[in-house]
């Protein structure tokens, strides 16, 4: 289990076309990729289960703990990104609520695109 950030202080400022905002990159794939939006509502769980395929969760709302196979969980906050590899054992649970997007894909290495959470 990996933690990196995609919020406001990991991204750079953009000003191409009279742009002004600010992007934090978090992925590029070369191969298929599903992409969804988890909803926990209060109390809600993601089962501890086996990922299928390489996993990257950014948390976009709310809050909640994950852990895989170790049984410690970390809490995980809006701009945390948690990448789980591909047979790695995870849970993501939540008491008040989180949304998350689900990006799943053989080939994904957020390294390449995001820095590190420090713990």
């Amino acid at each position: 289990m990996e933690f990196y950030k995609f919020d406001i202080g990991s991204g750079k400022q953009i000003s191409q076309f009279n742009s002004n905002f600010i992007m934090s990159r978090i992925i590029q794939t070369s191969k298929p990729a599903h992409i969804g939006c988890m909803h926990l509502g209060e109390n809600g769980i993601v089962g501890y289960h086996q990922a299928t395929v390489p996993q990257l969760f950014l948390v976009v709302n709310g809050e909640g703990s994950v852990r895989n196979e170790k049984d410690e969980y970390v809490k995980v906050l809006p701009g945390d990104a948690v990448f789980w590899e591909q047979d790695e054992w995870h849970e993501t649970r939540t008491d008040t609520g989180l949304t998350a997007i689900v990006i799943e894909s053989e080939e994904l290495s957020p390294s390449l695109f995001m820095p590190e959470k420090k713990l």
